[in-house]
């Protein structure tokens, strides 16, 4: 069977949220240090102790926004411990991530300097865990103060004068979890108290995000929302791809068997349903979708590679990775309605992570190709899409064999995201481009991303097994597109 497809060019579901494409770096493993943050001494060429290699990397993803510190790591943040002199800053130990020795280096100048080289927008999360209200208050103070006061002296003192802008403030993290281990009822009144002092100075004006629910924990969300959705600007939901059993294996991130691409396929497109069902929750009590939800952790998570600390959840990162990006970033795309950000976990040496790191190398992973192609469809309007597609069986069930998203830019283009998720066929494909200002298609143009072994990656050995391609295959009939798609495929069509 083939693959029939209708967009509508002329049908715009709403904008896509550029945040959709947002990071997540947290103090875990080898994120921060070494992956981000070298220090100012460090032989490997850095800005103001930022590596150069990995800015300019991520500067070409188009990165919206950046959430820090964690995680997990943020319920046990205090951020006062990681200000002023570097040489006198509290060293205290990662309790949730190896164990390791935290020097408190890396804290809020560094991570909003990074933002500005990134020019992207900082998503702070804080400590309710084992936090303060006042701590959290005079963290924001501290931040976005323009004026005489006790964190803001402090903060020219160390530095700055200027207050940061700060948009985005998450309330706690994981407070089903490592958050607090709390009851969706205690923690939305913890919620409902801490928020009030997260407060507006001058014209800055903060977007609170409340920690939301574990997977398909759906009374959490209900209860939330119920409780506290009129005192929260967006709503946050955890969700990772994992073939095996969180606990019991995860699976190899390189090492893995057909059923396990099936498995992990299957459970990427997941994410659709859990958008879904959460959003009806949420539309139960905002009708208007005033609240955004906020996907700020979602990925692949598979167990650590042979030899590396398990507490760093250091994992390499294949062709099987960037389809599980492909598909989530079209599902976030076509329900962009809802889904006003996400944050894929993390952004180096950790879970489904941009880049690589070792020493002074750096690799870019197959994921970063996915982001480099989807950067596309930032702050452009979602198209209606129709589409009738085969499907690729597994041992006991199947699920679409094509999954894809379409935007139309400013510019009247459109950008087609579209990915063969079987591992063993090729999918024949056909576009009807409807809606048209010119009723015909003039110009196209394609990238694909693809690999002939479903465990191919990138490797410091051979830093471009996997990476992006013209493709040549694309025939145009006035307003229709036909191709076949490899296996194992993400692509990107332009058409105008």
């Amino acid at each position: 069977m083939g693959n029939s497809i209708i967009i509508n060019a002329d049908i715009e579901k709403g904008k896509i949220n550029k945040n959709i494409y947002g990071h997540f770096a947290e103090h875990l493993g080898r994120c921060i240090y070494e992956g981000i943050w070298v220090g100012e001494d460090s032989a490997i060429p850095n800005t103001k102790g930022i590596r150069n290699d990995v800015l300019q990397a991520l500067k070409n993803l188009n990165i919206p926004v950046l959430r820090w510190p964690g995680g997990c790591f943020a319920d046990e943040y205090h951020w006062k411990d990681g200000v002023g002199p570097r040489e006198n800053r509290k060293r205290m130990v990662n309790t949730h991530w190896g164990g390791v020795v935290e020097n408190n280096h890396f804290g809020t100048h560094e991570f909003m300097l990074l933002c500005e080289l990134l020019e992207c927008e900082p998503y702070i999360c804080g400590n309710v865990g084992s936090g303060t209200v006042q701590e959290m208050s005079e963290w924001v103070e501290y931040m976005t103060f323009d004026g005489e006061s006790p964190m803001a002296n402090w903060r020219s003192e160390n530095g700055r004068e200027e207050p940061w802008k700060l948009t985005y403030f998450g309330v706690g993290n994981e407070n089903w979890g490592c958050g607090g281990n709390m009851r969706p009822e205690y923690y939305a009144d913890l919620y409902r108290q801490f928020q009030t002092y997260v407060r507006n100075y001058g014209d800055n004006k903060i977007y609170k995000i409340a920690g939301g629910a574990n997977v398909d924990d759906y009374n959490w969300t209900e209860v939330l929302m119920r409780t506290a959705g009129r005192f929260m600007d967006g709503l946050s939901l955890h969700y990772y791809t994992i073939p095996g059993d969180f606990w019991l294996g995860k699976g190899s991130a390189t090492d893995f068997t057909e059923d396990e691409w099936f498995t992990t396929m299957k459970k990427a497109l997941h994410m659709d349903e859990l958008v879904t069902k959460h959003g009806t929750i949420m539309d139960k009590y905002d009708p208007e979708k005033r609240v955004g939800m906020i996907v700020d952790e979602w990925g692949t998570w598979f167990d650590v590679e042979p030899g590396t600390n398990p507490g760093f959840l250091y994992q390499q990162n294949t062709i099987r990775d960037a389809l599980v990006a492909s598909i989530t970033l079209n599902i976030f795309n076509n329900h962009c309605d809802r889904v006003q950000m996400a944050n894929i976990a993390q952004t180096v040496n950790v879970l489904q992570a941009m880049v690589l790191t070792e020493g002074e190398n750096m690799i870019l992973t197959p994921t970063y190709h996915v982001f480099d192609m989807y950067k596309v469809h930032q702050d452009a309007a979602c198209l209606t899409v129709e589409a009738a597609t085969s499907t690729f069986k597994g041992k006991e069930e199947e699920i679409p064999s094509v999954h894809l998203s379409a935007s139309k830019n400013t510019k009247g283009e459109v950008n087609i995201t579209l990915c063969n998720v079987s591992n063993q066929d090729s999918a024949p494909v056909t576009i009807e481009l409807r809606g048209l200002l010119d009723k015909n298609v003039t110009q196209v143009r394609g990238k694909i991303l693809t690999s002939e072994n479903m465990n191919d990656r990138n490797t410091f050995e051979d830093p471009n097994a996997v990476e992006p391609a013209v493709f040549e295959g694309l025939n145009v009939n006035e307003n229709e597109l036909s191709f076949e798609i490899p296996p194992m495929s993400v692509l990107l069509i332009t058409a105008s």
